[in-house]
């Protein structure tokens, strides 16, 4: 089971929207939404849970690039919606984003995906996280940071389990918003 919301940030906080994950095909799609939701090119974040096996946060500022954080790279790559956070975390090679090749269920679907490459560990340096027949990475992925500047520290993000979603919009003063599309 999945939540997913987009909190876009607006001149008096935080607006709030449930996201439909059925119309979201790939990666793509879900920047689309975070943008749509966007009030004056300002700053957008997404959020989607899968139950308490891992939480992704999707940052998008304007037209800059997104970012992205994965809190366990493992549990989501066998999720649906988290392989394509991870795969793009990882450098997929894979072309093909649709959810047709994806198991929708969150289940696994048998064997993990063995990706070479590597990832930001936040101080400017990279680690390699997988290689040949090595698993992705068991822990999490991506940019801790992305949300410091809007009072959720690195070191907060990977800290955060069971009800991090929650915790999230407590720290960025979006609890009420959050908890309306709950």
């Amino acid at each position: 089971m999945y939540f997913a919301a987009l909190l876009a940030r607006t001149e008096d906080g935080w607006e709030a929207s449930d996201m439909e994950l059925d119309d979201v095909e790939s990666l793509s799609d879900l920047i689309d939404l975070a943008r749509a939701a966007a009030v004056d090119d300002d700053t957008v974040v997404a959020l989607i849970e899968q139950e308490d096996a891992w939480f992704g946060v999707v940052r998008v500022d304007g037209e800059e690039d997104p970012r992205y954080f994965v809190s366990n790279a493992s549990a989501a790559s066998r999720s649906s919606y988290g392989s394509m956070l991870t795969d793009e975390l990882l450098g997929s090679d894979e072309e093909d984003d649709e959810l047709d090749e994806l198991d929708l269920d969150g289940t696994e679907d048998g064997e993990e995906d063995t990706i070479s490459a590597f990832t930001d560990l936040g101080d400017g340096e990279d680690e390699e996280v997988g290689s040949g027949a090595e698993p992705v990475p068991a822990g999490p992925l991506g940019d801790p940071r992305l949300l410091d500047d809007l009072g959720v520290s690195h070191k907060q993000l990977m800290a955060l389990d069971g009800d991090a979603l929650s915790e999230i919009a407590d720290s960025l003063g979006a609890t009420e918003v959050l908890e309306a599309v709950r």
